[in-house]
């Protein structure tokens, strides 16, 4: 399993009138953790689509549990269970500062070749990186 947090503040712009997080931007907040974590791994979206890969999401779940209010610094944890193949399925967890969980959520991101429009195996650079984090001990 492959594990990763990062922390994002909540600004004021994504908030509701009552200084809760509007409902809508969990997703953004599950985007970053997942482009952080592909970061950390040394690739980027962006090194996939010049590769001819894109990562379109094709499943979102979200449990709100408690609310993200404005100014707080929200712990996104972004975990990999299960070596991806031509689809990609993460889980998240938010904690707010006093690392009460917050929110829950999933999604499934597939692996499509730009050029012929159809699922793909990952590239190997990525499979290569993160491959040791889901062999037998």
């Amino acid at each position: 399993m492959f594990v990763y947090s990062t922390k994002i503040r909540v600004r004021y712009a994504e908030t509701d009138q009552m200084g809760y997080m509007y409902y809508g931007n969990y997703a953004q907040f599950y985007e970053v953790g997942r482009v952080e974590m592909l970061r950390s791994l040394g690739m980027t979206y962006k090194s996939m689509e010049e590769s001819g890969i894109i990562l379109p999401v094709a499943e979102l779940r979200c449990k709100y549990i408690k609310p993200a209010r404005y100014d707080e610094e929200i712990d996104v944890r972004v975990m990999l269970a299960v070596m991806p193949s031509t689809r990609m399925h993460f889980s998240y967890e938010l904690y707010n500062e006093s690392n009460t969980l917050i929110n829950v959520g999933e999604t499934t991101l597939a692996f499509i070749d730009i050029k012929k429009n159809r699922p793909c195996l990952p590239p190997k650079d990525f499979v290569d990186k993160i491959k040791s984090y889901f062999e037998q001990k």
